[in-house]
């Protein structure tokens, strides 16, 4: 559950361009600057236009970096589906991807041979909505692509791609069923809303209605509804006014307006009585959750109820962790949030009870801090405190022009649900202004309604999602994510009804060329020492008011003693209770003040110190960082709360199936005994982490997180010499002790592979999880840009042959992929492939036969080597479009002893690949002969589909 709803959720990643800075320039470096003024200075100036047709633009100018984000917004979503049509919004979204008449084919080709980033499309209750960002000289063709399936998609339907996308859908739907709390999103809706509310059902739809999706009533639904008067269109980025109104006339001008679409008739439901539910689920300890429906965004009410939810369970210092998870701690884990729809929301309060408490004394004790908080209302400081704590998360993601938070989103959201496309700032002086007693009575007015009680309890499932998420007729949900066309879980992202296209102006008989595009102009790599030796790595970037820095140690999960694992995690969690000077309270109230963002994070081979901080407050936000870093506190009560709460992670990691794969794939490819072959979210195991002690973890971190051990790097608005100066304050004077550094051995022998399939039983999974994989002879620091291409080819994107041969022709997944690892010493090879239980064993041998093709005589063809160069070098500018992006280059650069200028260098790179090139580096890596495979499912279904393969089947279970 998320702990900041739509408002916090979309704002926190999207509001944009900051004034340049004056107002915040004012505020005293030693004194977090006020909320007013960090307010006033959020703006996103834009202009507008609309066509004769009803197609409302919205223009915003940012030219930092040479793309444009293009982002068209409908206003249908799943609550205009008519009964017996649940799910026809998301379907739809999903055909829209899959050719229009003068586009034919799948609409991310001519995408990716741009070097698009950021596409995908989403559908939720209220709207549907597509975007691209892609290079300024590629614009013509994103405006062709959209135009094309707004004004001429329906000869581009047929009966096949229905079929296969019912499917794609189908799979989308198990794969979220299939995951602890997978169901939680049907409770919420059929729960809060009444049968007949548009909001009752959820967004995926039923099985049901999906089988019955006939291709006259999807037709109908786009003729009902995609209309351009129904529709938005932003264009953020390297654009101005002129060249937008231009273009899009040029290529909207066309379409005729559609029928007008009438919105359902909604209201914010009150339940007559509380009501209680309990399920059971696969899932590691109870949660109680406490529900109520509350107004959507456009309500006076919706900022007071979000600044409530955040005082009471949002910020780490809330009212529900000071009293239930760290004074008195029942629970392992709490939460509050809002999320807010056009016409409705809801507030979700849950707690987690720590294993070993009874579950009605944690419930008892949820209910009297909420009617605690009802009573007394949150103070000012708690109140600053929320709205410092999400300006910073609002101001971090200032950069971004598009995607699913930037600028785009933020302006498109406030035309469509507001009619004001600058709404944000509406929603940023209520929350500016609000008051204790406004929101004590805000909250009073929602939250002393009947509440919706559900309990989950650790169990197997009494039902599934299978006919779930229709509009169900009996009386009998954080954040609800939209559903995406991309597989998320593998990183991705006219005038009248009977008009069956647009008369086009525009020349359509062809693809618009590419214009100009400019190449990458990676910031300037400074370097500088500080006076204890610790080399500062920085890059200037002055869009917006704010310095992100990272203080890197070579450590890793890869440094935990593997008759320990689950140390470091540990480590980091104890960390961030405090340190020798501020206690777990004050430490979360210092950050919050300041809007400050510092965390522990650790990957495989580094171990990471991060902070986020707005630039006025950067000299108080970096004393903080180096007191984290320097002075843990790791106090022995603290130890025992984070020590359950890591336990109840870990058991949360051995219900969820795609966790549950790679515990077991990873120390059987590297060997139980290396660096590398361990759990990979570093959780490590029960006894471990049962038996660690605060010594332990104590000389862990003196051991690991020492100054000769140390990088730091800084991108933002600020020079070199200021931040030199600074982190001296800060770390000049940390000095290292006397012994040697410790060594992390990458020398013990990996294991010679032994095929197999290692079958993992989870009962009643809807999908199995495959894992297939192979260590690579190659370190991550070698030249590998040849490999990874063939990889992209292969598996490795939306395009690739194992993807398409799965997901768009076969339909038996919502999406697959492999990869190559980023590690710094041996490189691992592997495959991901969420499949439907039912063709888990048809599934293995359709990547097997994809492959032996892929290294025999179906090699890569000129024409995907053309488009996987094309993408790679033309997204380079649009990769590192924030502050983020650049800091996350800059640390592979160091970590892989790349040259400055190395991701400059990359088009030449790629250019010169051959087909013949490529298809050597793959038969060279890769093969099928030596890989090993995990399945997770229902192995009463599954086993007999595995034992027909060839290879041998051993029942397995995770590592703990």
């Amino acid at each position: 559950m998320p702990r900041f709803h739509r408002f916090a959720i979309a704002l926190a990643l999207s509001t944009s361009l900051v004034a340049a800075g004056p107002a915040l320039a004012k505020a005293k470096e030693a004194k977090p600057a006020p909320i007013a003024e960090l307010v006033k200075a959020v703006d996103i100036p834009y202009q507008s236009f609309t066509l004769d047709n009803g197609l409302r633009v919205i223009v915003h100018e940012d030219h930092k970096a040479p793309v444009v984000a293009v982002s068209v917004w409908y206003r249908v979503g799943s609550k205009n589906e008519p009964a017996g049509k649940t799910g026809f919004a998301h379907l739809f979204e999903h055909l829209m991807f899959n050719g229009s008449e003068n586009a034919p084919g799948d609409f991310f080709e001519p995408l990716q041979q741009v070097g698009a980033t950021d596409f995908n499309g989403t559908t939720n209750v209220d709207r549907t909505n597509y975007f691209e960002t892609v290079p300024t000289g590629a614009l013509d063709r994103a405006l062709f692509l959209e135009s094309d399936r707004m004004g001429h998609l329906l000869g581009g339907i047929t009966q096949e791609k229905l079929d296969n996308q019912r499917g794609v859908v189908q799979n989308e739907k198990r794969q979220g069923d299939n995951n602890p709390y997978g169901l939680l999103r049907y409770e919420i809706f059929e729960n809060l809303f009444p049968k007949g509310h548009p909001y009752h059902h959820s967004t995926i739809g039923s099985m049901t209605d999906l089988n019955t999706a006939s291709l006259a009533d999807v037709k109908k639904w786009f003729t009902d509804n995609y209309g351009p008067n129904n529709a938005v269109l932003v264009l953020a980025g390297d654009v101005d006014l002129a060249t937008a109104k231009t273009k899009v006339t040029e290529w909207f001008g066309d379409i005729p307006r559609g029928p007008q679409v009438k919105a359902p008739e909604t209201s914010v439901p009150t339940l007559p009585a509380p009501l209680a539910k309990e399920v059971k689920d696969l899932i590691p300890t109870t949660r109680i959750y406490r529900m109520w429906a509350i107004p959507g965004l456009n309500d006076a009410d919706a900022v007071a109820l979000q600044m409530a939810a955040t005082v009471l369970g949002g910020l780490s210092s809330s009212r529900l962790d000071n009293a239930m998870v760290r004074k008195d701690p029942v629970a392992v884990s709490v939460a509050a949030g809002t999320q807010t729809l056009e016409d409705a929301g809801f507030l979700i309060v849950q707690a987690d009870v720590k294993p070993g408490v009874d579950p009605k004394v944690v419930a008892d004790k949820l209910d009297a801090q909420i009617a605690d908080f009802l009573a007394t209302g949150p103070t000012a400081d708690e109140l600053q405190r929320a709205a410092a704590s999400y300006l910073g998360g609002t101001i971090a993601g200032l950069e971004s022009v598009g995607g699913f938070g930037g600028k785009a989103v933020t302006l498109a959201e406030g035309a469509l649900y507001s009619n004001d496309p600058a709404y944000y700032k509406t929603e940023l002086d209520r929350l500016a202004k609000a008051t204790p007693e406004q929101v004590k009575a805000v909250a009073n007015k929602w939250m002393s309604r009947p509440v919706f009680s559900l309990t989950y309890t650790p169990g197997e499932r009494t039902e599934g999602g299978e006919n779930r998420g229709g509009a169900v007729t009996d009386a009998k949900a954080i954040g609800v994510a939209p559903d995406r066309y991309w597989n998320a879980a593998l990183g991705d992202v006219g005038p009248d009804s009977s008009a069956v296209g647009a008369t086009s102006i525009a020349d359509r008989s062809q693809m618009p060329a590419v214009a100009d595009l400019k190449a990458l102009d990676f910031p300037a790599i400074e370097r500088a020492k500080l006076r204890n030796g610790i080399e500062v790595v920085f890059a200037r970037r002055t869009t917006v008011p704010t310095v992100q820095v990272a203080v890197s140690f070579d450590a890793g999960y890869a440094a935990d003693p593997h008759n320990a694992l689950g140390t470091q995690s540990l480590m980091l969690s104890l960390m961030d209770e405090g340190t020798t000077s501020k206690d777990s309270i004050a430490f979360a109230e210092a950050k919050e003040r300041l809007g400050a963002q510092i965390d522990g994070s650790a990957s495989a081979d580094d171990t990471v110190f991060s902070l986020f901080a707005l630039k006025p407050n950067l000299t108080p936000s970096l004393g903080l960082l180096a007191d984290y870093i320097r002075n843990p506190a790791f106090e022995a009560k603290e130890l025992e709360r984070v020590r359950a709460q890591q336990l109840n992670r870990l058991k949360a990691e051995l219900n969820n199936p795609n966790a549950i794969a790679g515990r077991v794939l990873m120390p059987v490819l590297y060997g139980a005994d290396h660096p590398y072959g361990i759990p990979p979210s570093g959780l490590g195991d029960a006894a471990a982490v049962t038996a660690a002690t605060r010594d332990q973890l104590a000389a862990f971190h003196d051991a690991w997180v020492r100054p000769d051990n140390a990088r730091i790097f800084v991108v933002g608005d600020t020079t070199l010499k200021e931040i030199t100066r600074a982190l001296d304050t800060a770390f000049g004077d940390w000095k290292a002790p006397a012994g040697a550094k410790p060594e992390k051995h990458f020398e013990i022998a990996i294991p010679k592979p032994q095929p197999r399939i290692l079958l993992v039983d989870r009962p009643k999974s809807p999908q199995s999880v495959i894992l297939a994989g192979k260590v690579l002879g190659a370190k991550g620091g070698d030249k590998l840009e040849v490999l990874r291409s063939a990889n992209d080819i292969f598996g490795g994107d939306f395009l690739s042959r194992f993807n398409m041969d799965l997901r768009e022709t076969k339909g038996w997944s919502y999406g697959v992929r492999s990869r190559i690892t980023s590690d710094q010493d041996r490189v691992s090879w592997i495959v991901s492939a969420p499949v439907q239980a039912d063709r888990t064993g048809d599934s293995i041998k359709a990547f097997q036969t994809d492959l032996t093709e892929f290294l025999g005589d179906k090699g890569v063809t000129k024409e995907e080597l053309e488009r996987t160069v094309n993408g790679s070098v033309r997204e380079l500018p649009g990769s590192f479009e924030t502050s983020g992006d650049v800091l996350g280059g800059m640390r592979q650069i160091v970590k892989f002893g790349r040259p400055d200028n190395y991701y400059e260098t990359l088009p030449a790179t790629y250019e010169a690949m051959t087909t013949a090139e490529v298809d050597a580096a793959a038969r060279k890596a890769l093969s099928t002969g030596d890989l090993v495979y995990v399945v997770v499912g229902d192995a009463a279904v599954v086993k007999p589909q595995l034992d027909g393969l060839g290879l041998p089947v051993e029942i397995a279970k995770p590592a703990n």
